[in-house]
């Protein structure tokens, strides 16, 4: 194993990005699998090839780079997916509800009853049951 760690040493190695190319190659890999055209089996070592490249590559500031630049890329899915990932965790407490003037997402407490809501943002008053 110390082979390997001097190896990798002044290396970039694994990062979001390799992993997302990793993770598209394997999903390309199956697809092509259930399409069934041979030839098509190419496209799947291309990601797989810039994947290897960039865990072995020396250039580490240009590769943190692309890191940055995939991470701001992907901020607006990865921010959606985890504000579905914490209504879920607190769906059985909190109910959300939309200020019907300026589309503000407000979290109240599950089991009040009917209640007057006021949005603290700009404060207009509306009636919902939680």
């Amino acid at each position: 194993m110390n082979w390997f760690r001097r190896f990798m040493t002044g290396r970039y190695g694994a990062d979001q990005l390799s992993l997302a190319l990793l993770v598209m190659a394997v999903v390309l890999s199956i697809t092509v699998r259930l399409i069934g055209i041979p030839y098509l089996s190419l496209i799947v070592y291309i990601p797989l090839g810039l994947c290897i490249f960039r865990m072995l590559s020396k250039n580490i500031k240009r590769r943190s780079m692309e890191n940055y630049k995939f991470y701001m890329l992907t901020s607006r899915v990865r921010r959606w997916f985890g504000k579905i990932q914490r209504r879920m965790a607190e769906s059985k407490t909190h109910r959300f509800f939309k200020c019907p003037d300026c589309k503000a997402e407000l979290r109240l407490p599950k089991g009040k009853g009917k209640i007057v809501i006021t949005c603290p943002k700009c404060r207009h008053e509306f009636m919902r049951k939680t």
